[in-house]
């Protein structure tokens, strides 16, 4: 075990918790050096468990030997792990710590779009979905309810974003996901129909027998305020809805694709 105690916020190391910005940790003039912040035990077990490599560790104190034991082990003898009191590291960072552990790892890169629709048969594409609790929920729903891969548009946000991860408890880390570049309607190569979550004159109920026959689908989920445009819908081989009650007339985009995986699984 690698302690090294922290003496002040300018020590080396400490730039990925305390000096990057998100497109920092990125780092897309050399992905082989891009990073991603994990929070929280629990999380980062995960993380290491799917075979993330993790770079360091920033942990309370009081968690060396207890909560955090487990995943400092499993990271390895030589993975520093820098430290200090739950005030300190809280003013640090700007925030305080979840179960008081961050973990830097080591960015993938992404895999190639047919590697990540070879054996896939439901699939979420996110589609300029910004929030990033949003982006984490939909992927928690997505390991939960049986959806093989995700794809998200470039203008959507960062599943490895700091927060995201948190949100999904890790999930991030569990179901194969990529970018993909529209227009959509070119993953009909891969022998999949699209599926529009939209509010048309068009659209038919989510519990329509045809799409439950469907061998392979893909679930479009649109941004938070207006949903999908009007061309990505136009690409999509169905437009559905999520009947209402009480005159709502839609969901938060998180709470609707939890309604469309369960709907749409492979039963």
């Amino acid at each position: 075990m690698k302690i090294i105690e922290i003496a002040d916020s300018g020590m080396e190391g400490l730039d990925p918790y305390l000096r990057l910005t998100e497109a920092q940790l990125r780092n897309r003039l050399d992905p082989s050096a891009a990073v991603f912040i994990a929070e929280s035990p629990k999380v980062i077990k995960v993380a290491l468990e799917q075979g993330y490599k993790p770079l360091s560790i920033l942990c309370e104190r009081r968690h060396i030997e207890g909560d955090a034991a487990e995943i400092i082990a499993m990271a390895g003898d030589n993975i520093p792990v820098y430290t200090g009191a739950r005030e300190l590291l809280a003013d640090m960072t700007g925030y305080t710590l979840t179960r008081g552990v961050l973990c830097a790892m080591r960015r993938p890169e992404p895999p190639s779009l047919e590697t990540v629709l070879r054996d896939a048969r439901r699939v979420a594409v996110i589609d300029s979905v910004t929030d990033t609790t949003n982006i984490g929920a939909i992927f928690r729903s997505a390991a939960a309810l049986g959806i093989d891969a995700v794809l998200l548009t470039p203008t959507s946000c960062d599943p490895y974003n700091r927060r995201s991860v948190r949100v999904s408890m890790g999930s991030v880390f569990l179901v194969p996901w990529t970018w993909v570049e529209p227009p959509l309607s070119r993953l009909r190569e891969f022998g999949f129909k699209t599926v529009a979550m939209a509010l048309t004159d068009k659209s038919v109920s989510i519990d329509d027998p045809v799409l439950e026959k469907e061998p392979r689908l893909a679930l479009v989920l649109g941004t938070e305020g207006d949903g999908l445009s009007a061309e990505a819908i136009a690409d999509c081989d169905f437009t559905v809805r999520i009947p209402m009650s009480h005159g709502v007339d839609s969901l938060n985009v998180a709470a609707a694709s939890a309604v469309a995986f369960w709907q749409l699984r492979i039963k």
